[in-house]
């Protein structure tokens, strides 16, 4: 019937999916002697893939690559073997599925959350296997809120899918797909201390440094740094999307394009700005995951971890950190951040104008 009924807000979709779809069963694994005669160019494929610098990259980029950040929640190896791996770690072996609701919100470690997301982006495996695993595992162990949640994340892969085959280009436009025009700052100072994880927001800086070393960010931090980004810096949702697409190791058209489309209010539906302190306290509490990726912030004390530019200058000097404004700094050529860090006196910069209660859009565009 085409997709020109097909609704613009993801619960109607929804509930129409589940109401009148039925999820198609796996292709069945071919027999020995079945896959056909092998192409004759075939043969490419044992030449390997290029390396880095062959690809334009320094050797001591290559080498820096090659060493996987310690920190980082998994180290992710392409292929179907290690998909099929990593499905059989989560869902069977460490038995995760059943606490997926509860824990999906984590930002440190490997099993918060399922990671499946860079192996279905790059078609090592099918969302309709992990469909049928999930049926599976609700009926040898355990069926609730956690097991139905998994699909959920799936049908939201498969909305935004149709969105963008429903709008076409328009996914890409500054307008999106609601033809809003508004004033956007473009790729200047703030774009650049939000891509460098600097902007003196801890839980924003800490997420845009993992994903500069790892290639890898949680669910619950791409929705902070994009509404951060777009609604508190007002930058251009475009740029963050085309960061994203250049950095991520999971990185999917669809679902990362309409999820900044959505996150800068250009959807047709409600803006949500997320106040990024409650998000903060709510989700890094002790303000562990901002020390993981902030080490400047590593003795500042959990009731100012995530408000470092209220600390009074003695309590900076018990935490061994500087607070400095942005503005100063630019003003008295200051050595860089990263050049005090290493001197072992953190700093953290900040800008009075990023401040949640300071700055971003109330108006509706």
């Amino acid at each position: 019937q085409g997709l020109g009924d097909m609704p613009d807000v993801f619960t109607p979709f929804k509930e129409a999916c589940e109401r009148k779809s039925k999820v198609r069963k796996c292709f069945p694994y071919p027999t020995k002697g079945n896959l056909g005669v092998v192409p004759e160019d075939a043969q490419k494929l044992d030449e390997g893939l290029p390396t880095l610098e062959a690809l334009g990259f320094s050797a001591q980029d290559a080498e820096v690559a090659a060493k996987p950040d310690p920190r980082s929640v998994l180290q992710f190896a392409g292929g179907e073997s290690a998909g099929l791996d990593r499905i059989q770690h989560y869902i069977w072996k460490q038995d995760c599925l059943k606490d997926y609701f509860e824990t999906r919100n984590g930002m440190i470690g490997a099993d918060y959350s399922s990671k499946f997301s860079a192996w279905l982006a790059h078609g090592c495996i099918s969302p309709r296997f992990i469909y049928e695993e999930v049926q599976r595992y609700e009926s040898q162990r355990v069926k609730n809120k956690s097991t139905y949640w998994l699909i959920f994340e799936l049908i939201w892969r498969d909305f935004f899918r149709y969105i963008c085959m429903k709008h076409g280009n328009d996914v890409f436009k500054i307008g999106g797909i609601a033809h809003r025009s508004w004033k956007w700052e473009g790729e200047g100072e703030a774009f650049q201390r939000w891509v460098d994880g600097e902007t003196g927001q801890p839980l924003v800086d800490a997420n845009m440094r993992e994903l500069k070393y790892t290639g890898f960010m949680s669910n619950r931090g791409r929705q902070n740094v994009a509404s951060f980004l777009t609604q508190n810096l007002n930058v251009d949702w475009r740029l963050g999307a085309a960061y994203f697409e250049e950095m991520l190791l999971d990185h999917d058209v669809t679902a990362n394009w309409g999820n900044w489309m959505f996150a800068a209010g250009l959807s047709g539906g409600r803006i949500n700005k997320f106040n990024i302190l409650k998000q903060s306290k709510d989700y890094d509490e002790q303000g562990d995951y901002c020390r993981l990726w902030c080490p400047e912030l590593k003795d500042v004390p959990a009731v100012k971890v995530h408000t470092p530019w209220q600390m009074s200058e003695k309590e900076q000097l018990e935490s061994k950190v500087k607070i400095v404004p942005y503005h100063e700094l630019r003003s008295a050529a200051l050595v860089s951040p990263m050049e005090l860090t290493v001197r072992g006196q953190g700093q953290v910069v900040f800008d009075r104008r990023a401040l949640p209660e300071a700055c971003g859009r109330e108006e509706p565009r």
